[in-house]
């Protein structure tokens, strides 16, 4: 479930808890009122969170990463792709007049290009996420038109939960391996 790259997990502890507060802020678009002081705090903890892990992967900015010339060649085409997929659907669900399925949309792909990520970072933490995302993308429309619940709520709110936790996992195994 760990990486050894103090550098790598921290980083990851800095990139999933400011996505973590960005998903908690798409849940606060038509939440239950009762959502709210959670969805708050999740945004809270993400935030510092990634501020913990962004002031610990520059400490270790010189240290070992699973990033070199190769891997960081393709990280860039694999989030490129992401952006593009992501972009194409959220423009085609617009078309469509269908955007409350752009959070779910938007989820799905990050958890499906989180597996590729997963694999070139070497970090088996990343897979578990990749899953539980793309697993909160394919529930959120049932379980929102189930609970009568807005579907940015409901994957907000559980890609938030899921990123967050990933975060500070991250953030602790960086601080323990340093």
């Amino acid at each position: 479930m760990i990486t050894e790259l103090v550098r790598d997990a921290a980083a990851t502890a800095f990139v999933f808890g400011f996505f973590a507060s960005s998903w908690f802020g798409w849940a606060q678009e038509a939440p239950p009122r009762s959502w709210r002081p959670v969805l708050i705090a999740g945004s809270v903890l993400a935030l510092l969170t990634a501020t913990a892990g962004g002031l610990l992967a520059w400490r270790h900015w010189s240290d070992g990463t699973a990033f070199d010339d190769d891997t960081s060649r393709t990280f860039g085409i694999v989030v490129g792709i992401e952006f593009g997929v992501a972009a194409v659907g959220a423009g085609v669900l617009a078309l469509l007049r269908r955007r409350e399925l752009t959070a779910p949309w938007v989820a799905l792909v990050v958890g499906l290009h989180l597996f590729p990520v997963a694999a070139l970072m070497d970090y088996p933490l990343i897979h578990v996420v990749a899953a539980l995302v793309t697993v909160v993308a394919l529930a959120a429309v049932p379980v929102a038109r189930a609970r009568a619940l807005a579907v940015s709520a409901v994957v907000g709110l559980g890609t938030g939960v899921v990123l967050v936790v990933a975060a500070v996992s991250s953030l602790i195994i960086a601080l323990v391996a340093y």
